[in-house]
């Protein structure tokens, strides 16, 4: 390659660069006195980054459209591995058809036919899981999800309605996207930014936002917002302004090894028990957030603290016993009788 054709190839990539660090676009003036060229030279390369990348212009400004642009990976076949578990997670915990997801992991697949034809082969299927037809199809949902992408990568602020689920009415606010989270539990996706009305962080989940409208005003992240601090205590995507509060519970022996299998929360401690059973604890902004992952636990954890979560518990265990038709009495119950019928009394 000549000097020349490696100068025009350097100066292509410092255009491309320089568009993609201004999202709102730059003038074409403004282009050739950042890059050092004359005008004419930036409207000749223009015109050929347009061939491979997608430029719009707007009279003498000009951007790129970030939707269509195509970002180059080279991952090694770990680095590989390691998306392919993340999208056979999150193929296995949404229930939406997402497109975009389903493309990403047939490129992935495709990169990896010659390396690793057997994960190739499987990033295949889980692209065709992520389309099949029993997956909901949303298009209120996914246009939530494409705005707000959108507005996070260029820091544009929207206007969005949100369905207010006690009250099932609809509200209208501006909002500045600081983040968006997937929560795999509920098997939804919040996002966590700044709303107007009434200038507070709060956060959205995405199935309610029922219209969203991206507008041009920007917005500054501020320095002191701190994700990881934010949800340092959060069991998932609840965080708290005031103090946490201590959660502990007791895990019957016979499912102490599955809960030492895992690593629960980032806070937590567990200790192990004479009779083999385990004192799990850990410091949890909203501990009714944990409330579907303690109830999977059945009989075999015992919640010690908080009392409202404790006693929570013990009005859902009645209920349950109720439906099932057992009425349970709170007289103390014989310790030498081990039928369920003591227990539940009558």
């Amino acid at each position: 390659m000549s000097e020349r054709a490696i100068a025009k190839a350097e100066r292509l990539l410092r255009l491309e660069i320089l568009l993609l660090n201004y999202p709102e676009g730059l003038h074409r003036a403004e282009i050739a006195r950042r890059l050092g060229v004359h005008r004419s030279t930036v409207s000749r390369d223009i015109d050929t980054l347009s061939a491979c990348v997608p430029i719009w212009e707007d009279g003498n400004k000009v951007g790129i459209h970030r939707d269509g642009y195509l970002t180059r990976v080279r991952l090694t076949l770990h680095e590989s591995t390691a998306l392919f578990l993340a999208a056979r997670m999150m193929a296995t915990r949404t229930d939406k058809h997402n497109p975009h997801a389903a493309a990403a992991m047939r490129k992935l697949g495709i990169s990896l036919e010659r390396i690793a034809p057997l994960i190739s082969r499987h990033l295949e299927i889980t692209a065709q899981v992520m389309e099949d037809e029993a997956q909901r199809h949303d298009p209120v949902y996914m246009d939530v999800l494409e705005t707000l992408t959108r507005a996070w990568s260029e820091r544009r602020k929207v206007r969005l309605w949100h369905l207010h689920e006690p009250t099932r009415c609809v509200f209208e606010y501006v909002f500045a996207p600081f983040f968006i989270e997937p929560y795999p539990v509920g098997q939804t996706i919040h996002t966590i930014g700044w709303r107007e009305p009434p200038g507070a962080l709060r956060t959205f989940k995405l199935e309610r936002i029922q219209r969203i409208e991206l507008l041009n005003e920007s917005y500054v992240i501020p320095d002191d917002f701190d994700l990881r601090a934010l949800l340092d205590t959060a069991w998932g995507i609840w965080y708290t302004e005031g103090e946490p509060q201590k959660v502990v519970l007791r895990f019957h022996p016979r499912v102490a090894h599955r809960v030492r299998e895992t690593r629960w929360h980032r806070n937590e401690e567990v200790k192990e028990q004479p009779d083999g059973s385990l004192i799990w604890e850990a410091e949890i902004a909203e501990p009714q957030e944990m409330m579907p992952w303690i109830r999977g636990w059945g009989a075999d954890v015992e919640v010690l603290k908080p009392l409202e979560l404790r006693e929570q518990l013990m009005g859902e265990a009645k209920a349950m016993a109720e439906i099932y038709g057992w009425h349970v009495t709170s007289r103390p119950v014989n310790p030498g009788s081990t039928t369920l019928e003591d227990f539940f009394g009558g």
